[in-house]
């Protein structure tokens, strides 16, 4: 027993669409949110870590990298559906667990099952390396919707997804990176020239007010 299986699972998160079920200008699949989440984690550590907070940048990689990666045993449901009672956001969770200490025991070695325990784990702790994910995971959510509505994408979910991003984002703004982000990078997106960059601007300004 090798990790072939492991590394097959990689090819399998690049077939897997984001947002499934809704019409996209960009299609992204899991494996390029994966990577886009990292390197804004690696991002906002960089500035946390400028603030005088001490980042575990191996353990910020590795929940960063890995946050999505059992979403090839279940795809990408769409939030609505994930979150559309309590009760069934568990029995997923439950699902996915299971499908992953499945896979841990079947598929990885013995020497590493204890380390692929933690890495395939729930990566959005309390910790600072899970906030920083929690945050990095939305602003790349951000950014996708964003792209969408640039565009003038009809599909109201993409505001809708935009606004919840913005809600969590806000949620840390205590945060040094939330805050540079809030402050030099949340402004330059909006300066970019898109047929609804008012109504977006507006939208903006009365998530970040009832925050």
């Amino acid at each position: 027993m090798g990790m072939h299986q492991f590394i097959q699972g990689l090819n399998n998160l690049e077939t897997l669409r984001r947002a499934p079920g809704f019409f996209k200008y960009a299609e992204h699949s899991v494996a390029a949110h994966s990577f886009k989440v990292a390197e804004i984690a690696q991002l906002l550590g960089d500035i946390e870590e400028h603030a005088g907070n001490e980042i575990n940048w191996q353990m910020l990689y590795e929940k960063a990298l890995n946050h999505d990666y059992t979403e090839r045993f279940i795809g990408d449901i769409k939030t609505p559906v994930k979150y559309a009672t309590p009760t069934l956001r568990k029995m997923l969770a439950d699902v996915e667990d299971t499908m992953t200490e499945n896979f841990i025991e079947n598929e990885i070695p013995a020497d590493y099952q204890d380390v692929y325990r933690r890495r395939l784990s729930e990566g959005k702790d309390d910790t600072l390396e899970g906030q920083i994910l929690s945050i990095a995971d939305k602003v790349d959510l951000l950014y996708e919707s964003f792209g969408e509505i640039e565009k003038g994408n009809p599909e109201r979910v993409f505001v809708n997804i935009y606004t919840e991003s913005l809600s969590v984002i806000m949620s840390y703004e205590d945060r040094p990176s939330v805050q540079y982000f809030l402050d030099q990078i949340l402004p330059d997106m909006l300066n970019e020239e898109f047929a609804d960059r008012d109504m977006l601007a507006k939208l903006t300004r009365s998530v970040m007010a009832k925050q």
